[in-house]
């Protein structure tokens, strides 16, 4: 019996030692630590689409302020008394043009030459009607100013004028001058001419 006892007790202590392949051993349980908490995402905004910068307007440049009449007169004056005048020769008075590097009411001084002339004793002024009717003829606007001295020449001949006055404004347009030319038609000759500052 000795020996059955013997043979059992090793057979166990022999299958004690040995462990099926499939057992895993047990690894001790570590205590679960706590999740943090998830910080909340900030939303999302949607992209807001870029506003085109708006572009202010352009001013337009404020016109200077001019005494055309204060320019005009004392040079009218000399024209006037000017050598070879034949007093009662009708006289072309041709819309002022402007040369200078900006913008001019040129109107205004061709407003202020004609009414500077109006009572004149040396000169019968062309009539606006007649001058606008005469220009259209030409397939110009009535406020059109005529481009080169020979046009108005062509203009004068046309109303039956013996003189044309051809003025131009030049320079700075901070401080022009203002240029006056008497001519006679058809020969285009230059029987005066004047040259003055223009008066603010």
């Amino acid at each position: 019996m000795k020996k059955y006892f013997l043979i059992v007790a090793m057979a166990a202590l022999i299958l004690g030692g040995c462990t099926l392949p499939n057992q895993q051993q047990t690894q001790p349980q570590q205590p679960e630590q706590p999740q943090q908490p998830q910080q909340p995402l900030p939303p999302v905004n949607p992209p807001v689409p870029e506003q085109p910068q708006i572009q202010p307007v352009p001013q337009p440049p404020k016109l200077a302020s001019i005494d055309w009449t204060s320019t005009v007169e004392p040079m009218l004056a000399k024209m006037l008394k000017a050598n070879g005048v034949q007093a009662g020769s009708v006289l072309l008075v041709d819309g002022v043009k402007n040369s200078t590097n900006g913008t001019l009411q040129t109107s205004k001084a061709t407003d202020a030459l004609r009414s500077a002339l109006a009572n004149n004793t040396t000169f019968q002024l062309v009539p606006a009607d007649q001058l606008a009717s005469a220009k259209q003829s030409l397939g110009l606007s009535p406020d059109d100013s005529l481009s080169s001295v020979s046009k108005a020449i062509g203009l004068a001949n046309i109303v039956k004028a013996q003189y044309v006055l051809y003025s131009t404004v030049s320079g700075d347009v901070k401080a022009p001058t203002m240029s006056m030319r008497l001519l006679t038609a058809p020969s285009g000759e230059i029987v005066w001419s004047g040259r003055s500052a223009v008066q603010n």
